[in-house]
């Protein structure tokens, strides 16, 4: 698990690719207020998959879910992210989703190269490059640098998503 800090840190490059997305699909509603709701969606959503297994409604704000588990899962975020972006430009929740989603995906790429890794699938699986805490300058880094291309070059054509332009264009 990256710390906190770092999953701060790349919630705002998330925030900024997802920004940046939205901003080349020419999505970016009247006075680019979908580009600044798709960026603070980024933010809350790079540390999310925490946040969200707090009993908020409790005085003790425990877990009521076992870390790593159904907040994490891969395939939840990624369907968010496709759900969204589809929907980008028709929808004006849809920006927020999608920076929220793109956040939630960048959160679990932090914590994949932990022991403890994340539920893609089914189960997790782990890369096991280092343990928790550990090399968040890396983690923060390449999100950053993922932040500067989408910055300057926007979606590249052959991501899986790209066939979806012709929809929302």
């Amino acid at each position: 698990m990256a710390s906190g800090t770092a999953h701060h840190a790349t919630g705002w490059a998330a925030g900024v690719i997802a920004a940046a997305i939205v901003t080349h699909l020419h999505a970016d509603g009247p006075w680019h207020l979908y580009v600044a709701l798709t960026f603070i969606g980024g933010v809350a959503g790079g540390s999310a998959p925490d946040w969200l297994e707090v009993a908020w409604w409790s005085k003790k704000r425990r877990l009521w879910i076992t870390h790593r588990t159904l907040t994490h899962w891969g395939i939840g975020w990624i369907a968010l992210l496709a759900w969204s972006y589809h929907r980008l430009g028709h929808l004006p929740i849809a920006a927020l989703t999608f920076g929220f989603a793109c956040g939630g995906v960048m959160h679990l790429f932090a914590d994949w190269p932990n022991p403890l890794g994340v539920p893609w699938i089914i189960q997790r699986h782990s890369l096991n490059w280092w343990k928790s805490g550990r090399c968040d300058l890396i983690v923060v880094a390449a999100s950053w640098v993922a932040a500067w291309f989408f910055a300057v070059h926007g979606m590249p054509h052959d991501w899986p998503l790209a066939p979806l332009r012709r929809l929302i264009s």
